[in-house]
């Protein structure tokens, strides 16, 4: 007696997915299978597409000899007597044989995807394979047949009959089939009776034939977890939050409970994790100081979801990564495997999570918002009448008796802001500028360049300019070193801008066409000495990084921006070494604009 199976809109193309290229980054989770002798349905929650399935099947040991992936073609409706014969010339199946003289169709094992393996052993047999955790993203036909497998839990998996219970409907018009093993022919697949619904466990990575009949049917687990990108929770080296959607599919409540666990051991050839990152879940907003609560996910946390189609049926959860606690070196790879449960034991669900220890490379900019201005009032001593002491010492330059100076700081009437540009090459090596190019070089080489002449002249219409005013212009723009510390929080950056005596184009003392402030003797040739018509200028900018506040989003907001306080020391100096200082102080914020590490300088 044949089997025959009909198959409507099955799953997207997955050869399709075999062309992709692999992250970067990746966590590690490891699924375990236990093969009956003959032919075995699997479905695997994981993805494997880093290794070929040569080298994954190597050892002589392994009874493995062919292993074929159902990938029906879409939207298109088929017959055939067997899941074993592919018919030609549409083929539903992607195959792998062990021998050598067969030509391979399919070269790779990626998630989400069911297979028939043959085990030609006369003996059960274990087949452990290490890949990426993925999320279900299974889309159900209403007519013909599904090849799909289920997200139970690992140990202690429902029956059927408990498996399909929040769904009714689908329950009772459910037609499943299952391979027990042995050769293929009637007994294998064979069809699951309803009768035996409560004898049938759905075992985590066992694949099954399911009609689901004429009703429409997406059901795979009570709750279903929707990701912002269906390759899992990626940080990257920017990301600071991330959404998770839980939507209750049943009809009664239901309590998820998600947990963070740590990354198996990464396959050889395979980028090292240095730990599990470090991750957050908001909670309310507090309506006192409008800061979002939080919760470290050190510990489990749980959902309650309310029956489907009700206030609160649909949650939106969002993650944080506190990147403050990420103190591995720039480029270090952290990830996990955030695991979603269901209290009633129907569902496990393994969501790939990473993150990277983010450099600040790049172009940042902003403005500190200046608030106290350091003072410089003297006072000085009266008489009885209240008249001022005459000097009687005539070298002091003054009259009038000082008794002090007071140089402490005051605020001003309205704070005024000062733009601050700064390139960080990631290297520790950061640079203020008086005004920076950003635009192509070459073709689409976008570059961060220190003069217009540095990029492509034809396509100057698409460049910006970004310019600081208060900072002295000249036409090499030349930037200034930090002279000490480093662009990382709980830091100070410093950095000295110095403004020559005799800078026509910047010193505020000098009017080029006025005889008292040209800098020049009567002769109006020699330069005067420093301090008779103008004085240096050296600004010692300090940029004091602070570390995050306790809040969801401070903690949160990664590598795009930065904040801190602001302090400069205004020195002048004049005849003989004389000089005077000021001080101001404000806060500052700066945003990356750009990741170019390199500062375009020739």
């Amino acid at each position: 007696m044949k089997t025959h199976l009909t198959f409507l809109r099955p799953l997207c193309a997955l050869l399709t997915a075999f062309t992709l290229v692999r992250s970067a980054h990746a966590q590690w989770e490891t699924q375990s299978m236990t093969l009956k002798p003959g032919w075995n349905a699997v479905y695997l929650h994981v993805d494997a597409s880093h290794v070929t399935l040569d080298n994954l099947i190597t050892s002589l040991s392994n009874p493995i000899a062919e292993v074929w992936l159902w990938q029906p073609p879409v939207s298109t409706l088929q017959f055939v007597d067997t899941p074993a014969v592919p018919s030609a010339p549409n083929s539903q199946w992607a195959v792998w044989n062990r021998s050598p003289v067969v030509a391979d169709t399919l070269t790779k094992l990626v998630g989400n995807a069911a297979y028939l393996v043959n085990n030609t052993n006369s003996v059960d047999f274990v087949w452990t394979i290490t890949g990426k955790p993925v999320a279900p993203r299974y889309q159900w036909t209403t007519s013909g047949l599904n090849f799909i497998g289920f997200p139970t839990p690992t140990n202690g998996a429902p029956n059927f009959d408990n498996f399909l219970s929040p769904v009714p409907e689908f329950q009772h018009s459910a037609e499943i089939y299952r391979y027990p093993g042995g050769a293929l022919g009637s007994n294998n697949p064979v069809r699951v009776n309803q009768a035996l619904f409560r004898n049938t466990i759905v075992t985590r990575g066992q694949a099954f034939w399911i009609r689901a009949g004429t009703a429409y049917n997406s059901y795979y687990s009570p709750v279903e977890v929707s990701l912002q990108n269906a390759a899992g929770v990626s940080f990257g080296n920017n990301l600071g939050t991330y959404s998770v959607r839980l939507k209750n599919l049943t009809a009664t409540n239901c309590t998820v409970t998600l947990n963070l666990l740590a990354s198996g051991t990464p396959p050889p050839g395979q980028e090292s994790i240095v730990g599990t990152p470090p991750l957050l879940v908001r909670g309310p907003l507090n309506t006192t100081n409008l800061t979002y609560t939080y919760a470290g996910l050190t510990n489990q946390q749980s959902f309650t979801l309310t029956p489907v189609g009700q206030d609160g049926s649909n949650l939106e959860v969002v993650l944080g990564l506190n990147r403050s606690a990420m103190t591995a070196p720039t480029g270090s790879n952290y990830a996990g495997i955030l695991r979603f449960a269901d209290t009633g034991g129907l569902e496990q669900i393994d969501v790939p999570v990473t993150a990277t220890v983010a450099d600040t490379s790049g172009l940042w900019v902003g403005e500190a918002n200046v608030t106290q201005v350091g003072q410089y009032l003297k006072t000085y001593q009266r008489d009885n009448n209240g008249l001022p002491v005459l000097s009687t010492i005539s070298t002091n330059g003054a009259p009038y008796v000082s008794t002090g100076t007071n140089t402490s700081l005051g605020a001003i009437a309205r704070p005024f802001s000062l733009r601050l540009i700064l390139h960080n090459d990631g290297t520790n090596n950061v640079n203020l500028l008086q005004r920076v190019y950003y635009g192509q070089r070459y073709g689409t080489n976008l570059v961060i360049a220190t003069r217009e002449s540095f990029l492509d002249a034809t396509n100057i219409s698409s460049a910006r300019r970004i310019s600081a005013a208060h900072l002295p212009f000249a036409l090499t723009n030349a930037p200034w070193p930090k002279t000490s510390g480093a662009f990382q929080l709980g830091t100070n950056l410093v950095f000295n801008v110095t403004l020559d005596y005799n800078d026509h184009a910047s010193n505020p003392f000098l009017h080029t066409f006025h005889p008292d402030h040209d800098n020049l003797k009567s002769d109006f040739k020699t330069v005067e000495d420093r301090g008779n018509e103008s004085y240096t200028v050296t600004r010692q900018i300090t940029l004091a990084f602070t570390a995050p506040a306790g809040d969801f989003a401070s903690l949160t907001t990664g590598t795009r921006a930065c904040s801190g306080d602001y302090a400069e020391v205004i020195t002048f100096q004049g005849l003989g070494g004389q000089s005077r200082s000021f001080y101001i102080v404000g806060t500052f914020t700066i945003n990356r604009l750009s990741s170019i590490a390199t500062l375009t300088t020739n």
